[in-house]
């Protein structure tokens, strides 16, 4: 069984929160051009209306009955939300067809959001979708990243170097050459933690020593940063980070990138 919940925006208000939760809030029917929504067309609004208009797809009165149902539809929202059980069989015919046909239309709603986030965002979206089994694998996908951001945090922490690339490429602001071995691990951890997502990106990356390098160069004033520029002496060797890595790469520029990794050296 698949079921979605319609939930409304919480209105503030002078009112007491009790009077504010017994208000009557409906989606009501919108019109498109000259024709109201819809929430299914074509073949499938024959195969699901047919089972709610009192006339069959193909009779004289199929047009008006169809665009008078449309038009007069109206879902009430209360405080806890207006449960649809938007359940299929194996053939994909919904189990309720009435609760199916109002949350195609409810998507398709201007004032209706996918998620609470989008809701918050968009002043004009009132009402939200709830789904259950999507908040379910939104955080499950959520939970996998963070194992595997621990996996490569195990494995990377039996390497300091490799701590010290991957903390000056995800915290630019901080020079792993001043911090002590358990400072860099503790500060690694406190990125990993704060962000798994993009700690798993740049410590599985392949050009990982690279951009720690380019990073250092910047560092040291070895190269120049402008915006997302990248520039040895006159010459821009990179638009971002992605072409420097290109230019480093490239063998006919290895004069210039083993000068500047002497120059490096000689700071250090």
């Amino acid at each position: 069984m698949k079921k979605v919940i319609i939930r409304r925006k919480e209105v503030l208000g002078h009112l007491p929160k009790e009077i504010r939760a017994g208000a009557k809030i409906s989606i009501g029917s919108i019109y498109v051009g000259r024709q109201p929504l819809k929430g299914v067309e074509g073949e499938e609004a024959h195969r699901l209306l047919a089972e709610i208009l009192d006339v069959p797809p193909g009779h004289e009165q199929w047009p008006r009955q169809e665009k008078d149902f449309w038009a007069s539809m109206r879902l009430k929202v209360p405080f806890e939300g207006k449960e649809l059980d938007i359940t299929t069989d194996d053939s994909g015919h919904p189990m309720n067809t009435m609760d199916y046909v109002t949350y195609q239309w409810c998507k398709k709603h201007r004032q209706v959001a996918e998620s609470k986030e989008e809701m918050q965002r968009d002043s004009h979206k009132k009402f939200y979708i709830y789904d259950p089994q999507r908040d379910l694998l939104k955080k499950n996908a959520k939970v996998k990243v963070q194992k595997e951001a621990d996996k490569e945090f195990i494995k990377v922490s039996t390497d300091v170097e490799k701590m010290k690339r991957v903390l000056r490429v995800l915290n630019k602001g901080t020079n792993p050459n001043t911090l002590s071995n358990i400072e860099v691990e503790n500060t690694l951890y406190e990125v990993k933690t704060a962000n798994p997502a993009k700690f798993l990106k740049v410590v599985i990356d392949k050009d990982l020593d690279l951009r720690a390098e380019i990073e250092e160069l910047a560092s040291k004033d070895v190269l120049r940063k402008i915006g997302n520029q990248y520039i040895y002496g006159d010459e821009t060797i990179g638009e971002n980070i992605t072409d420097t890595i290109v230019y480093f790469k490239n063998k006919k520029n290895s004069g210039a990138v083993n000068a500047m990794r002497a120059q490096l050296k000689s700071l250090a």
